[in-house]
């Protein structure tokens, strides 16, 4: 995939429809976790489903940050949005933010990202 390309998007329960339409202008095709009926679904399946519709999921459940439980060669890319403890309304839509200028400049396809306030960390596996 090349940068800069409208990625295929699963957002996760507790993001809100502001941040599915945030990554919608950008040109991105996002499927929700609510829209779809899978909310309380296990992480497994979760994932499992991502990766049979080639989307990358963005979340904020952080078992997803951990590379042992979830490979990120994998999947077509997991999005970890990492928020302060007693986030504020406009903290999840400043990580969408980051997200989305984030995809303008790389490909997140295979990868594990950790996203904060204006930083995204990729993860660096061990090879």
């Amino acid at each position: 995939m090349s940068w800069g390309a409208a990625m295929r998007i699963k957002l996760d329960e507790n993001l809100g429809t502001r941040g599915a339409s945030l990554l919608r202008e950008a040109g991105h095709a996002v499927a929700t976790v609510a829209e779809q009926g899978l909310c309380s679904a296990s992480d497994r399946r979760l994932i499992g489903l991502c990766r049979a519709e080639r989307r990358c999921l963005v979340t904020l459940d952080l078992d997803f940050a951990n590379p042992l439980l979830f490979t990120p060669r994998h999947y077509s890319g997991i999005a970890v949005l990492r928020i302060p403890p007693k986030p504020e309304f406009g903290d999840i839509l400043c990580g969408v933010e980051t997200l989305i200028a984030g995809l303008a400049h790389a490909s997140i396809e295979g990868e594990l990202w950790i996203i904060q306030k204006g930083r995204i960390r990729k993860y660096q596996p061990d090879n």
